[in-house]
């Protein structure tokens, strides 16, 4: 009985002790996000005010008396020094004000709020093709390694990095929405209220946004798996019997899913970035739209907002890779 006592406390001390290391990874992370998310708002908001124009002037008209302009600088805060009204935006950011639009004084957050979610539906569908391509390709080319499908596949690969993906969106366009009309073109719709047509619209973008992602998942799996494969620990497997596919997919992946999670949390992070060019070209109002219409019209703002989110969305995605690595690969933790 003793000795199962000590066993049950040793146990006990040991959860114990895997919480604690877990609470302190995630506190580890997060204040290591804390100075990017500095960085990255204060380099913006800097680079901002260095864009030509005066914003009290696009406000008020080109015939604005002096006294209007002044008011206008006045009321919005563009008369402070410069660490003074990034400091006040920061301080009010981070209690979830990220002001009012200059253009339209629709609040931030509200416009972040109904473009987001096209931006979200266009990742998240792009990293799912990206998947479900990418994964088997990277695992026949593995398994056929040194043969014309090998080739083939890493062939097919180096296409998908070396293409643009603004130049796939546009051919994408003219092949099925303009030429077979099996999908729009522009535009989208919302997936609470029309899902089949918001996936429609989601599509393209989607495919021209995956076909990177498909290259890098497919190449950094194949090379993942060659290794595993010419391992002492699958040349075992091999004389117990199992078969090659058995080997692959009850070993293999579970061997690699680490590697794959962090090809999985690198693309969902460029995938974020390159919706700005894709949504341009697909005429999407989605989060890379929002900061490209503020830009241009100087909507300081606006621009900032978005950067904001973004910069918390990887944060988010980031801190979400460092905990299921430990779910993949107990050894980790």
């Amino acid at each position: 009985m003793s000795a199962d006592k000590t066993t049950a406390a040793d146990g006990s001390a040991l959860r114990r002790l895997c919480r604690r290391l877990r609470h302190h990874l995630l506190t580890r992370r997060l204040m290591q996000a804390l100075p990017v998310l500095l960085f990255a708002t204060f380099v913006v908001f800097g680079l901002l005010k260095l864009v030509p124009g005066d914003i009290a002037v696009a406000l008020a008209g080109d015939n604005a008396s002096d006294a209007r302009l002044a008011e206008i600088r006045a009321l919005y805060g563009l008369d402070q020094p410069f660490l003074v009204q990034y400091g006040h935006w920061l301080w009010q950011a981070l209690q979830g004000d990220l002001s009012k639009s200059l253009m339209s004084g629709e609040a931030v957050t509200v416009s972040i709020a109904r473009c987001l979610p096209k931006t979200a539906l266009i990742v998240g569908l792009a990293l799912l093709i990206a998947l479900a391509v990418g994964i088997p390709l990277g695992m026949w080319a593995a398994a056929k390694c040194g043969t014309w499908v090998d080739g083939w596949v890493m062939t097919l690969a180096s296409l998908g990095v070396a293409v643009p993906n603004f130049w796939l969106a546009m051919v994408l366009i003219a092949w099925f929405a303009l030429q077979l009309n099996w999908l729009p073109a522009t535009g989208s719709a919302s997936l609470g209220a029309e899902p089949v047509e918001a996936l429609r619209h989601a599509l393209l973008p989607a495919l021209a946004l995956a076909a990177g992602g498909i290259a890098e998942v497919s190449r950094q799996l194949r090379s993942s798996l060659v290794d595993l494969l010419s391992s002492q620990q699958v040349r075992t497997l091999h004389a117990k019997g199992l078969s090659p596919a058995a080997i692959l997919c009850k070993h293999g992946l579970k061997n690699v899913g680490v590697n794959l999670l962090t090809v999985v949390t690198l693309l969902a992070n460029r995938m974020l970035a390159a919706t700005v060019v894709i949504e341009a070209v697909f005429a999407i109002p989605g989060m890379g739209g929002l900061i490209v219409q503020g830009a241009l019209s100087r909507d300081f703002p606006v621009v900032q907002g978005v950067v904001f989110t973004m910069v918390l969305i990887v944060i988010t995605i980031n801190l979400g890779a460092d905990l299921l690595y430990g779910v993949i690969d107990p050894r980790v933790k």
